[in-house]
């Protein structure tokens, strides 16, 4: 019998597929993920339609990924103690009856704004403790050879979602009404579930259970700490998430206010970010591996091209550079998730993911009212400019730390000329 570890080592952007258990998990991950694009339309809309105020979007971004800032590394380390497939399906679950909660009361007709917030907070607590078990559950699946490609392939299909989710999300708006987006997203869980459940104990090498030890989290940030590569890939992941990534915010704005346009317009312009978002995802599969520089080029091209559609006099210029900055985002991200999992030991897994996911969106609660209040306040253009100067300066940031630690290790001496740093002895 063919197991995630017997397979034979494949490349390509497509490789992964090879695995039974894998295409499983895929499928249902893929049903699940055009629910949750099609949710993203319809919540966002919702509270700008209840409020005209993009700075209750933010709020309801903060809400939704405040928790795993507080719970993120709380969160990892229960991920590397218990079985991951349990964990994702105890939270997949939830997640349909918060949704279908949610959706009773908007076809009630009794929604208000505290309701969306509610659903917003519960969500966010469930998402702190999916993430890092999902993020970890991959490599599970799927030997080292093909993790790279596996999380790619993830993200390509992620984004190839969000060509559908938020098409039908505006034709059910339009036609049905916001509740009915809900309901659907609530029934779209059932495919994660039945997935997991058939995975076949041949279907997965789980890394070893960690044990419970005082002063576990420390370490781990220790761990991280003293490993660059590692170390500084979060840095620049976290400063994506605080700021360059509040599309909800900035994009609802510019369909408004700077093309006149409603919802409709919204998923237009997460169609555009999507299919160069899957093109990127899928370059990232195809490459042999992560280069540091790649990286360090894609985080400061996409902040460039994200200044640059602010700035765009139409809407069909605005559309092509949503699509690249979509490619340029999903290679960084792509790229980021694989050389962090592939550099960091198996049994801390889980743990530094809780770290990448906590810095990835648990900045989200800091930059998304700070972008909310910018864009109400000085227009959707403004907090545009804001989203991209902010990472294009931490990749030039990051290039020239990397740059400096290079120069020290091929100069020893150069130790001697910086406080904290000792020469080694003769």
């Amino acid at each position: 019998m063919t197991t995630a570890e017997t397979v034979r080592p494949a490349r390509g952007a497509f490789a992964a597929l090879s695995v039974r258990g894998y295409r499983i998990y895929l499928g249902g991950q893929s049903l699940a993920n055009t629910g949750t694009w099609m949710q993203s339309i319809a919540q966002d809309w919702l509270v700008y339609d209840l409020t005209r105020s993009s700075f209750s979007v933010g709020v309801t971004m903060a809400l939704q990924f405040g928790p795993i800032l507080a719970l993120g590394l709380y969160s990892g380390a229960i991920a590397d103690r218990l079985p991951k497939r349990r964990i994702l399906l105890i939270t997949q679950t939830l997640n349909a009856v918060a949704t279908a909660a949610l959706a009773a009361i908007t076809l009630s007709g009794a929604v208000r704004p505290f309701h969306v917030y509610a659903f917003a907070l519960l969500s966010g607590l469930i998402f702190a403790f999916d993430a890092p078990a999902r993020q970890a559950f991959v490599s599970e699946v799927v030997p080292p050879s093909r993790l790279r490609a596996a999380i790619a392939l993830n993200a390509a299909v992620f984004q190839a979602t969000r060509l559908i989710g938020p098409a039908l999300a505006a034709l059910l708006i339009a036609s049905a009404g916001t509740g009915w987006v809900f309901a659907v997203n609530a029934a779209c869980y059932a495919g994660p579930v039945i997935g997991l459940l058939r995975l076949r104990p041949s279907d997965l090498t789980p890394a070893p259970a960690a044990r419970r030890e005082p002063g576990a989290l420390r370490a781990t940030v220790r761990y991280v700490s003293q490993r660059p590569d590692i170390g500084w890939t979060i840095f620049l992941v976290g400063v994506f998430g605080t700021f360059g990534l509040n599309f909800p915010i900035v994009l609802t704005a510019m369909a408004k206010s700077a093309f006149g346009g409603n919802a409709s317009t919204y998923g237009l312009f997460n169609i555009a970010l999507a299919v160069g978002s899957a093109a990127g995802a899928l370059f990232a599969g195809a490459a042999a591996r992560s280069r540091p520089r790649v990286l360090v080029l894609a985080a400061a091209v996409f902040g460039l091209l994200q200044v640059a559609a602010a700035f765009a006099p139409d809407m069909a210029l605005f559309l092509v550079l949503l699509g690249a900055m979509g490619l340029a985002n999903l290679a960084f991200q792509s790229m980021a998730n694989a050389s962090v999992q592939l550099a960091t030991d198996s049994r801390l897994r889980g743990r530094v993911m809780g770290i990448y996911m906590l810095a990835f969106i648990g900045g989200t609660p800091l930059g998304a009212p700070l972008i909310g209040a910018l864009t109400s306040h000085f227009g959707a253009r403004a907090g545009m400019i804001a989203c991209g100067v902010v990472p294009a300066l931490a990749a030039v940031g990051v290039a020239a730390a990397r740059r400096r630690t290079a120069h020290r290790s091929r100069d020893p001496e150069a130790a001697n000329r910086h406080p904290g740093r000792r020469a080694q002895p003769a």
